[in-house]
């Protein structure tokens, strides 16, 4: 299919992008990747007047580590991300996240703005901005302003963005020492979209309890989802096989899948238990492995 007419517009400046939104009131999209508009163009999902390309925006894309948090701005592509050290080093779980999108085509071009501000809920994107406590950072005709990754989606491909705002970067606080990562995610095929994942990250104690953990869900609700009584389960307990157990039983419980044409929310939820308890075992391996480098060998 064909996309339905539009205008089209490149802005040189947020500010310029933003007032290009604001005058057209709902009836303008911002062109970055492309990865999603174009095809939900093609389906004619979507029949905007303007398209504002922001390709060319100066200081939109780019990864920079400063005051104690990782720096990512919104033009910067999946592929950047994949291959940034900075990323490596700091957050390898959203480097492995970033693996699973899609194919390399589709990495090459697509945006971490533009996969927030979309919102699908199957992405990995969004999972991982929940996971590492993202801070979004958001312009629009009122001046700039930050969400907290929770406050930011709604429902499925529905955000806290204004028709007139646009995202501009986001800032990922740096992990504390001693913490542990994994991910999960099950597709038919690589590259399709996820029909469950799961990512968690674990930091343990000086005496081997879980002083913090983080645990998202992706793929079997409307939206990306912590999931807090899985968390607070494991606060504060050694993270052997009976508490990782019950922490991914608390997942499954809290999720609401539906059925689809992929997959059953039966089948879902089971995917979502299994994934769950298998990220946080992984996390909880790392976690003490880097522990035990910093006790000298010994395990905590």
């Amino acid at each position: 299919m064909k996309p339905p007419p539009f205008d089209y517009a490149r802005a040189d400046s947020v500010d310029e992008a933003v007032s290009l939104l604001a005058h057209h009131r709902g009836g303008a999209k911002l062109l970055a990747g492309g990865q999603s508009l174009v095809p939900m163009l093609n389906f004619r999902l979507l029949h905007p007047a303007l398209l504002v390309d922001v390709n060319r925006i100066s200081g939109l894309a780019g990864i920079e580590e400063r005051n104690g948090a990782l720096r990512i701005g919104a033009l910067t592509r999946h592929r950047q991300i994949e291959v940034s050290r900075a990323v490596g080093d700091h957050f390898p779980v959203l480097r492995t996240a970033v693996r699973h999108v899609a194919h390399l085509a589709i990495r090459n071009r697509g945006t971490l703005g533009g996969s927030l501000a979309h919102a699908d809920p199957a992405a990995e994107l969004p999972m991982m901005a929940l996971l590492l406590d993202a801070k979004i950072e958001i312009s629009g005709p009122n001046g700039p302003r930050r969400l907290e990754a929770r406050e930011f989606f709604r429902s499925a491909l529905t955000t806290a963005l204004d028709d007139a705002e646009m995202v501009t970067g986001v800032e990922l606080p740096l992990l504390p020492p001693a913490t542990g990562w994994g991910f999960e995610e099950v597709a038919r095929r690589a590259g399709d979209f996820a029909l469950a994942a799961a990512a968690a990250t674990l930091t343990l104690a000086a005496g081997g309890k879980v002083a913090e953990a983080r645990l998202a869900i992706m793929g079997a609700h409307e939206f990306p989802l912590r999931i807090a009584a899985a968390e607070a389960r494991l606060a504060g307990e050694a993270p052997c096989s009976g508490a990782l157990g019950a922490a991914a039983k608390a997942a499954r419980e809290a999720v609401e899948p539906d059925d689809d044409l992929h997959a059953s929310a039966d089948l879902r939820r089971h995917l979502v238990e299994v994934l769950a308890r298998r990220a946080l075992e992984s996390a909880a391996r790392r976690a003490r492995e880097l522990a035990a480098q910093v006790t000298g060998g010994r395990a905590p």
